[in-house]
């Protein structure tokens, strides 16, 4: 019995060691593999264009571990910022109108032009976060709103939810009556999709007080 108790307690921490450390982990893992794809971006860009230029005498790629993510970074908001200018802007919406209008090229343009959107910029989609009666019963999930007029597709006073799913990128979208949803406002659309991915176990009360 006393080593039953000992065995128990030795797996109870180690359940301790793994919340503490898993998500630590996880997070550091993520930020390095982030890095590290940012870091080898234009290294293999040039490379792939000129191989000599990049490679050492073993015929490895030459890199400098921090500069190609600083050089993408840097790029990435320098685009940001001449894009704000009137002329640049002009350029801009003319290419992407003519990339909207290209054959092959439009759906999968188009298509990551809008993903994108949805979560940065002007337009970005996941801001009215709500309550939604999918089913028509007393069971309401937590969605948001990306469209709210569905006459297009013949339906007068109806809405388009997105839906996420827990512990999961994923998610789906329906198309219900307006009579059917309700309105979060005791919390931000960020509180409520972290709740919603996390399986309903993260705390948002508390957050919203502070």
């Amino acid at each position: 019995m006393k080593k039953t108790g000992a065995y128990r307690r030795l797996f109870h921490y180690f359940l301790q060691g793994m919340l503490i450390l898993a998500p630590i982990a996880i997070t550091f893992w993520a930020i390095a593999a982030a890095f590290s794809f940012i870091d080898g971006i234009l290294p293999n860009l040039i490379h792939g264009i000129v191989p000599s230029l990049m490679e050492d005498k073993e015929g490895n790629i030459r890199t400098i571990p921090g500069v190609g993510f600083i050089l993408v970074i840097g790029l990435v908001i320098g685009v940001g910022y001449v894009s704000s200018s009137f002329i640049i802007s002009r350029m801009v919406d003319a290419f992407d109108k003519v990339l909207e209008k290209t054959p092959g090229i439009k759906f999968i343009y188009s298509t990551l032009k809008d993903f994108f959107e949805a979560f940065a910029g002007e337009k970005k989609k996941f801001t009215h976060n709500v309550l939604a009666n999918v089913d028509d019963n007393n069971v309401w999930r937590i969605g948001f709103i990306t469209r709210e007029n569905m006459e297009e597709f013949g339906f007068q006073d109806y809405v388009a939810v997105y839906i996420p799913m827990s512990y999961s990128v994923a998610g789906n979208v329906y198309i219900i009556p307006k009579s059917r949803i309700k309105p979060i406002t005791n919390i931000s659309a960020a509180q409520s999709m972290k709740f919603a991915v996390s399986g309903g176990v993260t705390v948002v009360v508390e957050e919203h007080q502070i």
